[in-house]
């Protein structure tokens, strides 16, 4: 559901490993699917999903295994609606969406039993219609029951990644490494949008360096506050993988910005703004950077709701 980098990598990997994947998509990334096949253009090694099957409607497919729900966490009331006519009885959803609530917002919506958690570190995105450009080394999804079962469809979710190609591991432990994963991409979005440089062109710049510890710190707090049990190294963790990361690498927030695109603002830096407020924890670099970044994104939710 959302055939975006994430969801058109994930689904491209799985429909070439065997498995029977359709793609939900619209406009002309839809038109481009449907007549020139799904094409991956990857640091892996490029390959075409031919005669992808692609439609806009979810009603036209019928129950399915699994929902692997992939949209701007900003769509994704409207795209947990739409997913209702996919539910069968054992119909399971795994949202790999940035952010920490996903899962508790779509089972609302959708039924809670259906939810697992889930996470990936991936970089990609739509370079053209029909077109996702996939540029990380890594690709990594990690799933888990909520509730810390392990479960056989975790597993079999699990194999099928794997199989794919993809590193994939179950988590008895999802809400700590959905924060743990969300604590990097907090920080590097704000970060990577007020810098407008690649994560390689700012990570050692000594005074902006310092800026970027803050705000990793800052979200850790947060998460600590609401009873995450991080580990007490995540933050060295963390500048240890952004040191790692390909120096090219952009959040997809600072995308979205960068192409004058609606951003993800509200659940990536705006809820933990919410939420030291709420549980009176200082966080100045995170609070300084969604004030700066509001304004411009109310002026882009203006546009789109005009065009």
């Amino acid at each position: 559901m959302g055939t975006g980098g994430v969801g058109g990598y994930y689904g491209a990997l799985l429909a070439r490993s065997g498995q029977d994947v359709t793609f939900i998509a619209r406009g002309e990334h839809l038109r481009a699917i449907q007549k020139d096949g799904l094409r991956i253009k990857s640091v892996h090694g490029d390959f075409v999903v031919e005669k992808a099957r692609a439609v806009e409607d979810p009603a036209e497919i019928g129950p399915v295994d699994l929902v692997l729900f992939t949209v701007k966490t900003y769509d994704l009331a409207a795209a947990a609606g739409a997913i209702l006519p996919l539910l069968g009885p054992q119909t399971t959803i795994l949202p790999l969406l940035n952010g920490i609530d996903a899962a508790e917002q779509i089972g609302g919506i959708a039924g809670a039993h259906r939810l697992i958690g889930g996470a990936t570190w991936l970089s990609a995105a739509v370079e053209a219609p029909g077109i996702i450009g996939q540029y990380s080394p890594f690709r990594r999804v990690v799933a888990g029951e909520l509730d810390g079962l392990e479960t056989p469809r975790v597993r079999s979710i699990i194999e099928a990644f794997r199989a794919a190609g993809a590193e994939a591991e179950l988590a008895t432990d999802i809400r700590k490494i959905l924060w743990t994963k969300f604590i990097f991409i907090a920080a590097t979005s704000a970060i990577g949008v007020l810098t407008r440089v690649p994560i390689g062109d700012y990570r050692n710049v000594p005074e902006t360096r310092a800026v970027v510890r803050t705000a990793l710190e800052e979200v850790a707090a947060v998460g600590r506050a609401a009873g995450i049990a991080l580990d007490p190294d995540v933050v060295e963790r963390t500048i240890e993988f952004i040191d790692a990361a390909a120096p090219g690498i952009k959040p997809s927030l600072q995308r979205d910005v960068e192409s004058g695109r609606r951003s993800e603002l509200e659940a990536l830096i705006g809820i933990v703004v919410r939420m030291s407020r709420n549980r009176g924890v200082p966080i100045p670099v995170l609070r300084l950077a969604y004030a700066l970044l509001l304004p411009g994104e109310r002026l882009r939710r203006k546009t789109a709701v005009k065009s």
